[in-house]
């Protein structure tokens, strides 16, 4: 009772990269409210997902492995998580902001009448006090997301209901192993018990998933261009960079809007959260929509001839200039300097 539990979705067998970072901060929360992370997993042919879960700190792992719960429905998914909170009372449970989760989170949040925050791009424990009552509530859960469009950082509370349940972008947690040789407690769910005929009532007869073209998430190098780039054509000297530092080629939303970029190259609220080792935001203004999706990136570069951009204050280096005249240098010095 009253520990965090973390919904971890699988894929043939391998488990998301979204679940392995809400495990991280999951174990991270549980330390500080010192309580047990337990994770739930649903499928078929689980047997590897344990030594896939305990590394990233999780204490217990509930697991439901029948033939007929992969690929997700969401009626057999739905069912065995809400039985499963409603008989181990978690104060906390995460999802994450995938099309599963989106599907599956407010199910449950409706049938245990509790709250739910979605897209949440960070999670803490806090207190605070009810203004007219002045009641106070200890070690609640602060979950943060942008509102309004992105125009501001809304913190969201659920006092007076458990669990507290959130969905979590993916990309916006750090995915860290706690101990790779880690062993904990699996306890095997008895499908047969807690389903019955008419949580099948839907039969997935055939399964197509087009393969993601690019994958700029797991990218050391991004060179993201914004509406101030000027044209598609332009975005030609982006990709130039890009390739002489092994890097990928992304967006804001301005740029994809402009039709300068393919979407799925967008970074930002609406799009891909990264965290690569070096990040170029050539002709991006900052604004916080697009900020969302990148600021955790561990050296940020500003290529931009607004000295007073947004972007400016969160970059560890900010060149001012012309970026059609700035980029074709860093190319040349580059190359000259590797040779």
């Amino acid at each position: 009772m009253d520990n965090i539990f973390v919904y971890c979705e699988t894929d043939e067998g391998q488990v998301a990269e979204v679940s392995l970072e809400l495990l991280t901060k999951g174990r991270s929360l549980a330390d500080l409210l010192k309580c047990k992370l337990e994770a739930v997993v649903i499928g078929s042919g689980l047997n590897d997902t344990e030594r896939q879960i305990f590394p990233y700190g999780a204490d217990v792992i509930y697991v439901a492995d029948d033939k007929r719960l992969y690929p997700y429905t969401t009626l057999p998914h739905a069912a065995i998580v809400r039985r499963l909170f409603e008989q181990e009372k978690p104060q906390i449970g995460l999802f994450g902001a995938t099309s599963i989760g989106r599907d599956l989170a407010p199910r449950i949040a409706s049938a245990l009448k509790c709250g739910l925050t979605a897209d949440c791009t960070e999670l803490e424990i806090g207190d605070h006090t009810e203004t007219r009552t002045n009641k106070q509530y200890k070690n609640i859960l602060y979950q943060i997301r942008p509102a309004f469009g992105g125009n501001i950082i809304a913190t969201i509370i659920n006092p007076d209901t458990r669990p507290q349940l959130a969905t979590v972008r993916e990309g916006v947690m750090k995915k860290e192993v706690l101990s790779p040789g880690r062993k904990g407690v699996v306890k095997n769910i008895d499908t047969g018990k807690w389903l019955n005929q008419e949580d099948f009532a839907v039969r997935i007869i055939e399964r197509h998933i087009e393969s993601r073209k690019v994958n700029i998430k797991n990218s050391g190098v991004i060179v993201a261009g914004g509406y101030g780039v000027g044209s598609k054509e332009n975005f030609g000297n982006l990709y130039d960079l890009a390739h002489v530092l092994g890097g990928e080629v992304a967006g804001s939303r301005a740029a994809v809007d402009g039709g300068f970029i393919e979407h799925e190259r967008q970074v930002g609220q609406t799009g891909v959260t990264v965290r690569p080792k070096l990040y170029f935001a050539c002709g991006i203004s900052g604004q916080i929509q697009h900020r969302a999706g990148m600021d955790q990136s561990a050296i940020i570069i500003s290529i931009n001839n607004d000295p007073e951009a947004p972007i400016n204050q969160i970059a560890d280096y900010t060149i001012i200039g012309d970026l059609n005249e700035i980029i074709p240098k860093l190319i040349k010095y580059y190359q000259k300097n590797t040779k």
